[in-house]
């Protein structure tokens, strides 16, 4: 395991909440035409921490990723042990992670170009995927996600030192405003807000259905709201791209419509994670990639063409 390095990010250690400025870039490339997005996009980016990129896949394609989903969702028995994360209380299925590594399918999206050239280009490195997972959300049982920076549970928990990683949201069912999308609080990426408490042993096992520790406290999140609340719609085939600590949370949906999703994210290889900020003993490696950080080759053809 790489060394310790000087906490720039502080948190979970004292009593009070605190604003601390970020250290870090947003977009680590100057903007050029040959750059895989516009400036206009770039520099909503860097103001939002949030871009929404629309019919980035096609529907041939989207189809083979639901059925891919589904079909994972159907054999949990042969998924690697506690990759499978259910519902609190329902017992429904929530999330499946490592799926780049589950699945063929998956592993081919983790990869296609037009996912990992924006990447590359907004951290400024080559990248690797340091957590991959599906989503589901489905009508009448999805439970909500409460307000969080990712980056603070990264940093305290799995050692990433730098805020150099962003998450791509790939839509497979359309998000529409009943079907309780993601919320993003604009502009939250540009200061980073400490939690008080402290990491609990295995705090994993229970975050990944509720999570009680690293959770901002309500005033922080006030102030952060006020540059206002976006909440991307969209069909499937979709992409939400957003910062690393960019604040974003999502409602229970209740519902009828179901809505999935492929979550990849994205780490500079410059990044690669130290040991943790908080508690001696790292996440396991299905929730935080410590030994795969190979950098990505993009793939260039379409997903349908050699994925199915």
């Amino acid at each position: 395991m790489p060394a310790a390095m000087e906490d720039l990010y502080p948190s979970r250690r004292g009593e009070q909440p605190r604003f601390l400025p970020r250290k870090d870039a947003v977009v680590y490339r100057q903007w050029s035409p040959g750059a895989p997005i516009s400036q206009r996009q770039t520099a909503s980016y860097d103001r939002d921490g949030l871009l929404v990129l629309k019919d980035l896949f096609d529907a041939q394609e989207i189809d083979t990723l639901r059925r891919e989903g589904f079909r994972l969702s159907r054999a949990r028995d042969r998924l690697a042990a506690e990759t499978a994360v259910l519902e609190r209380g329902s017992g429904t299925l929530r999330s499946v992670f490592k799926i780049h590594e589950q699945s063929r399918i998956f592993g081919r999206l983790a990869a296609d170009s037009r996912l990992v050239k924006v990447a590359q280009f907004l951290l400024g490195d080559d990248v690797y995927v340091h957590q991959s997972r599906l989503n589901y959300k489905p009508g009448f049982e999805g439970e909500s996600f409460y307000w969080h920076s990712d980056f603070e549970t990264w940093h305290v928990e799995d050692g990433m030192p730098r805020m150099r990683a962003l998450s791509m949201s790939i839509l497979l069912s359309d998000n529409v405003a009943a079907n309780a999308p993601t919320m993003f609080m604009l502009g939250s990426h540009k200061r980073f807000v400490t939690c008080v408490g402290h990491t609990p042993e295995n705090h994993y096992k229970v975050s990944l259905k509720k999570q009680e520790y690293g959770v901002p406290d309500q005033g922080s999140l006030t102030e952060l709201a006020k540059k206002g609340i976006a909440v991307p719609t969209g069909k499937a085939g979709t992409v939400i791209v957003f910062d690393c600590n960019t604040m974003h949370g999502s409602n229970s949906n209740i519902s009828p419509f179901p809505r999935s999703n492929a979550f990849i994210v994205f780490n500079a290889v410059a990044n690669r994670l130290r040991a943790p900020f908080g508690p001696p003993v790292p996440r396991p490696e299905f929730t935080a990639a410590r030994e795969r950080v190979d950098p990505i080759t993009p793939i260039e053809t379409r997903l349908s063409q050699d994925a199915a």
